[in-house]
Order: C-alpha cells, then sequence, then structure tokens
C-alpha cells in the first residue's frame, strides 16, 4: 500500500484454502474493513479487506506487523485449492507469530460466523 512503510522483508507464501474462505465469508457477511482482536495475542488486531489483511499492534500507535497481500484468487475455480500470496513483515519479532496470529484469527472469524440461536 502506498502509505505502508517500507517492510523489513517479504516472503511467498500460502493461505490453506479454508483460512481464505473464511476471510471472504466474513467480508462479505460483515463488509470492510473488517477489525477484529485477538485475544491470545495481547494488543494485537487484524484489519481485513479484500486486498490486505493487516495485522496492527494497537499498544504502539497500531504499528504494522505483518501484512498479507497480493493473493493470486483472480479466476480461482476450486475452492479447497490453497492460495498464494506475498506476506510483509514490519516487525523484528513478526516470525514469531505470523502463523499463530492466522489460527487466532480463524478462531475468533468462527465465532464471527457462527449462527446465532434464537430460542
Amino acid at each position: 500500500m502506498p502509505d505502508d512503510p517500507q517492510p523489513l522483508r517479504v516472503m511467498p507464501k500460502t493461505i490453506s484454502a479454508t483460512c481464505y474462505n473464511r476471510v471472504r465469508l466474513a467480508l462479505i457477511r460483515r463488509g470492510q474493513p473488517l477489525r477484529l482482536g485477538l485475544p491470545r495475542h495481547r494488543g494485537l488486531e487484524m484489519i481485513l479487506t479484500d486486498d490486505a489483511w493487516r495485522c496492527i499492534d494497537t499498544l504502539t500507535e497500531d504499528q504494522l506487523i505483518l501484512v498479507w497481500r497480493t493473493f493470486a484468487s483472480s479466476g480461482r475455480d476450486d475452492l479447497t485449492r490453497p492460495v498464494a500470496c506475498e506476506l510483509f513483515l514490519y516487525h523484528h519479532c513478526a516470525g514469531l507469530v505470523m502463523g499463530s496470529v492466522l489460527s487466532d484469527m480463524e478462531h475468533v472469524l468462527d465465532a464471527c460466523l457462527a449462527p446465532t440461536r434464537h430460542d
């Protein structure tokens, strides 16, 4: 993104189909940008859009930690296949949380997307 600082590192990554599809569904149902707290990561939040999934540190004025972007989803015709993307690391400890942040985000999205019971 034009306003993002220079990343420390950029890596190719693959997002599981389940994770990618869950985010897409949440964006369709909840709108975007979608901001989610990550309960297992103190102070970290995700800001999700079609173009990028940003992980920020709310304890340091929303400093960027990680950004997944450049999703290779154009013309996607198989919802079971993983989606390639690029992962931008902005913090020296970003590599330590990149996997657990996605896992935490998926748990939060599961709760957001779960049907509510009306008894």
